[in-house]
Order: C-alpha cells, then sequence, then structure tokens
C-alpha cells in the first residue's frame, strides 16, 4: 500500500527523534537525566530504560495507605524520611530504580540529594501484572546489591506482605503475612501494620 506524502514526512520525523536517543541496552546515566521530567515511572537497568505503564487504582489505593501508616511512625518517631514514587534512587552506577515507598533513616541523611536519593534503609514494591516478575527477580537482585538492608513486597492481588532483610547482601525471608495477621520490620523496629488495614 502506498504511503502518503504527510506519513512518509511523519515516519521520517519519528526516525530522526528515535536517532537522539541511545538503543536499548546502551542507556547511561548522563542520557537518563537528559529526559523531560514526567510522572511517569521510568527507570534505568542495565543498559536498559525500563517505562512502566500508569498503575491501577487499587495499586495506588495501597501505596496510599501504606505510605501514610509508615510515614506516621518514622515522623512521630523522628526516625528519618520517607518518600514514594516517582523519585529516583541511584542503586549502584548505572542503575536507577523508582521503588513504590522508600525510608532513610536519620543516620544516613547524607543519601538524599537534590536530584535522586543513594540506596535507603528500606524499599517497597506494590506487585503490579506488569511489575511482579521484575520485582521479584531483577529488582530483588538489585536492592540485595546495592545493600539495601529490608524489602517489601506486597501483593494487593494476594493479600500478602513479605519482608525480606539482607543477610551478606542476600534476601532472606523475615516473614510472610496474610488477611488477618500483622506484618513487621526489623528496620523500623518496634513498627507493625495490620494485613487487614493496608487492604480493606
Amino acid at each position: 500500500m502506498l504511503q502518503s506524502v504527510e506519513e512518509i514526512q511523519a515516519e521520517g520525523k519519528i526516525l530522526e527523534i528515535l536517532d537522539l536517543f541511545p538503543r536499548q541496552g546502551e542507556w547511561t546515566e548522563e542520557d537518563y537525566y537528559k529526559l523531560p521530567e514526567t510522572n511517569r515511572i521510568i527507570e534505568l537497568s542495565q543498559g536498559r530504560l525500563i517505562i512502566t505503564p500508569a498503575p491501577t487504582t487499587q495499586h495506588q489505593i495501597v501505596i496510599g495507605k501504606l505510605f501514610l501508616l509508615i510515614g506516621n511512625y518514622v515522623l512521630s518517631n523522628n526516625l528519618g524520611t520517607t518518600a514514594m514514587s516517582p523519585i529516583d534512587v541511584r542503586l549502584y552506577p548505572g542503575t536507577i530504580r523508582q521503588p513504590d515507598i522508600v525510608f532513610i533513616s536519620n543516620e544516613h541523611k547524607n543519601r538524599v540529594h537534590k536530584q535522586y536519593l543513594d540506596p535507603p534503609d528500606l524499599v517497597i514494591e506494590i506487585l503490579s501484572e506488569s511489575t511482579e516478575q521484575e520485582d521479584r527477580t531483577i529488582k530483588f537482585y538489585e536492592y540485595a546489591k546495592a545493600g539495601i538492608p529490608e524489602y517489601w513486597i506486597v501483593d494487593a492481588e494476594k493479600h500478602t506482605i513479605e519482608v525480606y532483610i539482607s543477610e551478606n547482601r542476600e534476601y532472606k525471608l523475615l516473614g510472610k503475612w496474610d488477611v488477618g495477621e500483622i506484618a513487621r520490620s526489623k528496620v523500623l523496629t518496634g513498627f507493625e501494620v495490620s494485613v487487614d488495614s493496608v487492604f480493606q
């Protein structure tokens, strides 16, 4: 089928724009920080630019509840700083992630920079269909490699909370809690949360 002049010109412009960006596998931190500001979740791993689809309503509701619960606990006990996505976390050179929720203790407040955070003390990911594989494999490895002491995986479909703690840069399961149970943190000493309160 023959293309119109307008279609050929539009295709040419798209190719010109694509030529301005690196190929997948060749992205650097410098390239990443040249991207325009956006509310989209965009991450950098192994030279790949990862663009995640917009989260579901349920995903955002769960983030909101957990962020309030943890944030209030951190604030009332003057423990440090909490933040939620989108926020850049530079795990190590060439790897930038945007966890759903992060906590940085007062002891590590020097890890808070204008453009990004260095590895926090705790990260939380709320699983979604499009991110579960990445959250349970590649991010699991990257967060451990970065030395993040605690990693929460929250399953909004199964209504479970899993908490992993780092031992020699490898994660071990501290506990997996279901509806009717109380999840707890090791990093945030004394912090406990009812699984029901997160999902109901």
